[in-house]
């Protein structure tokens, strides 16, 4: 037994050179004919064989930067993938629709930088980044009918609770940067609830509290709780199986036949801070880029000028960032497209309007104000030059109501109407009732009465001049005042 023993040893050890000949990476394979221990007396010597491994595993060098940022969003993946049918569905429902998946990716090359970018810092999935494709197809204009606006949807309630300003000028839940980080914010929140990714997103589309519900009914009746068992509406169900198909098909394109647009993996937009009054067509002039891209760009803002109040914030193309600087330098404020004016006190609307040299009625439609609406001092309006810079690009930016300090009277109240009634003898001897409505013009509106219906108190009755009135005896008040208002008034 020792001498085979020993000659196994030495076999292998004849061996060693050929394993030093493996140095170009080919890992080494022992084969061998026979059992090793089994009794072989009549058997031939055992043979030992060395033969390359010829398929070499591909490996990705994650301390090296990558150029596309297709590729960084790839290394980034590290949610659990979700295999059910509904991935499949959603697959094939995404690679049927071609046309619909290119405008989602076009969209999207202006965002995803800047979304990896943010994921990386606070340590999240990748996969995240694909989310707006989901939620808003990467269309920051996107409003639902549950009024849910913006990349992240966010309804106005969820973005107040974010610090997302919603005003006469700006809607932060449609801009890109403010957006973002309370998008993120909140699913870092609910994440944090849940402990699983699949249940947070659940809770990003149906909400924290109803997806904690269903998680614990599961567990009480002894179902399992992730995700694909819980009971839930439809739309939540499809919820993460799109994202995961969306997963799929950007893991993995050539598989299904679909090319991703190249994004280079570089900032696409900067965010520069203006002390000169700007408007978004001159800025798009300045930054020598169409409008429709700086529109893209800054879609927080919902007036075609920058809000008055506080630093001006303006993103522009990151290629375009030092032609924008010099333009700046040079621009003439006065050749602004767009201006604002405050009114002073003793100026009106129509004023103001033969001042600057524009109609009264185009003042107002610019601003949104009726030709009855009401303004006063300190109320700021927007005013365009003679061409108003890009009509058609800016149309969508026009105010549909007015800001805050515009009084709207109520409208005038119905023409009220009177019954006559005429009774008649028929030819049957039957009485009959003849009804005719007659119009009549509305009384107007006691001077006592206030907002709302409550009437004022009586003023105390004026003191007489002296040696006009006996002592102790008030002046006769005026007749208006004797008669009691009709009933019906007071609910109307």
């Amino acid at each position: 037994m020792f001498p085979r023993v020993i000659a196994l040893f030495l076999s292998l050890l004849g061996a060693t050179p050929l394993l030093a000949q493996e140095a170009d990476g080919f890992a080494p394979r022992f084969v061998s004919s026979i059992p090793l221990f089994e009794d072989d007396s009549a058997q031939p010597p055992k043979v030992f064989e060395i033969r390359e491994q010829h398929v070499r595993v591909p490996t990705v060098d994650l301390t090296v930067e990558t150029d596309d940022l297709w590729e960084r969003i790839r290394r980034g993946f590290s949610m659990p993938d979700l295999n059910t049918d509904l991935v499949t569905d959603r697959q094939i429902y995404y690679i049927n629709r071609p046309g619909a998946l290119r405008q989602i990716f076009t969209r999207g090359q202006r965002y995803l930088y800047y979304i990896v970018e943010e994921l990386e810092r606070r340590g999240m999935p990748t996969e995240l980044a694909l989310l707006p494709m989901v939620e808003s197809a990467f269309n920051p204009m996107a409003l639902s009918s549950a009024q849910a606006s913006g990349l992240w949807q966010f309804i106005p309630s969820t973005g107040k609770s974010y610090r997302l300003e919603q005003n006469w000028w700006v809607d932060e839940r449609r801009d890109v940067i403010a957006s973002t980080n309370a998008a993120l914010d909140y699913l870092q929140t609910i994440y944090e609830m849940h402990g699983d990714w699949q249940l947070a997103l659940a809770s990003y589309n149906w909400g924290e509290g109803a997806v904690g519900r269903a998680v614990a009914k599961n567990k009480a009746a002894g179902l399992p709780a992730e995700y694909q068992y819980l009971n839930m509406p439809g739309e939540t169900r499809y919820y993460v199986p799109k994202l995961q198909a969306l997963k799929n098909i950007i893991a993995q394109p050539e598989l299904f036949g679909i090319t991703l647009p190249a994004i280079p993996n570089r900032p696409y937009f900067v965010t520069v801070e203006s002390r000169v009054p700007l408007d978004l067509a001159t800025a798009a002039r300045l930054a020598e880029t169409p409008v429709d891209e700086i529109l893209a760009l800054n879609p927080g803002y919902k007036r075609p000028i920058l809000p008055t109040a506080g630093p001006q914030s303006l993103v522009v193309p990151a290629e375009k960032l030092e032609a924008f600087l010099i333009n700046l330098q040079r621009h003439d404020p006065a050749n602004a497209s767009w201006k604002t004016y405050e009114l002073q006190e003793g100026e009106g609307l129509e004023g103001v309007a033969d001042r600057l040299g524009i109609s009264a009625s185009r003042l107002r439609q610019v601003n949104g104000l009726s030709p009855r609406a009401r303004i006063g001092t300190g109320y700021t309006l927007i005013v365009p030059s003679e061409s108003e810079g890009d009509r058609i690009s800016l149309a969508s930016l026009m105010p549909n109501r007015p800001q805050a300090g515009a009084v709207e009277p109520p409208p005038p109240p119905p023409p009220r109407a009177l019954v006559q009634r005429t009774t008649m003898r028929g030819k049957n001897g039957k009485q009959i009732v003849i009804e005719r409505k007659i119009a009549v013009a509305a009384e107007p509106a006691p001077a006592a009465r206030q907002k709302g219906g409550k009437p004022e108190k009586a003023a105390p009755p004026a003191k007489p001049a002296p040696g006009k009135a006996a002592a102790g005896k008030s002046a006769e008040p005026p007749k208006a005042a004797a008669k009691p208002s009709a009933p019906a008034r007071k609910h109307r």
